[in-house]
């Protein structure tokens, strides 16, 4: 069963797409979608793991600073194509877009967010205290960010995520970490080995997954220059075996 609620927060509401499973609850997991919004894709996304038995939160993080699903439509196939007029096209509509995120309070307020969405998770009676998380892109960082401020967390997924903590922060993580990138994601597997350095330095089970020709956001099924099947099968398989281990 899958329906849109209400997140209650001092700061006010927040909506969310709730998938729960019809088959016996495994956990609870909190789903941050990609940097275009709480689109189609991420609720499919929900529904594949409620069919796997988690309950999932997948809140609507972008809404209110402009960033929907129908002004981002077709900015991510643009971007990921081969046709340069249409990514010169989308990139400046993407950096107006996403102008707002970069404000500190955004990054604050949208922590305050996610965690939220654990707590709702946490206490329900049917997850029992059994939470992870995932996310893609946007959602891969902000995966990272419950980990570090979010010590009852059982597991984190970041996809292609940012992970941009001191090493202080990082200490703070208890939770193991499976992270997927994409070879051809260049920024982040630049950055990959001073982070794999980092959560060693700081006793963190940390695992990162690289899949050889992919790149940025593999795992999107709804962009068809970004997808890879082989890799988003891999790492699928891979997820649900890892919350198998620590979470159900």
């Amino acid at each position: 069963m899958s329906q849109v609620e209400d997140i209650v927060m001092p700061t006010g509401t927040l909506s969310a797409y709730v998938a729960r499973p019809e088959v016996p609850v495994k956990g609870g997991l909190v789903l941050v979608h990609e940097v275009w919004g709480l689109v189609a894709h991420t609720r499919d996304v929900a529904d594949r793991l409620a069919r796997e038995g988690y309950v999932v939160v997948a809140p609507d993080l972008l809404a209110d600073q402009g960033i929907t699903e129908e002004n981002t439509a077709g900015i991510g196939e643009a971007i990921a194509g081969p046709d340069e007029a249409a990514r010169n096209e989308a990139q400046p509509r993407l950096r107006t877009l996403l102008a707002p995120l970069r404000n500190p309070e955004f990054g604050a307020l949208t922590t305050q967010r996610v965690r939220a969405c654990f707590d709702v998770l946490y206490d329900d009676a049917d997850v029992a205290g059994r939470v992870g998380i995932t996310g893609f892109c946007f959602g891969g960082t902000y995966s990272f960010s419950l980990a570090v401020h979010e010590p009852r967390l059982m597991a984190c997924v970041p996809f292609y995520g940012h992970a941009s903590f001191s090493d202080e922060e990082l200490a703070r993580i208890e939770a193991p970490v499976l992270a997927f990138y994409g070879q051809d994601d260049d920024a982040l597997i630049t950055a990959l080995p001073a982070l794999e350095a980092a959560m060693g330095a700081a006793g963190v089970d940390f695992t990162p997954k690289v899949y050889p020709d992919a790149g940025h956001a593999f795992f999107n099924d709804s962009n068809r220059f970004a997808y890879r099947p082989g890799p988003a099968d891999d790492a699928w398989n891979l997820t649900l075996e890892f919350l198998a281990r620590h979470v159900a």
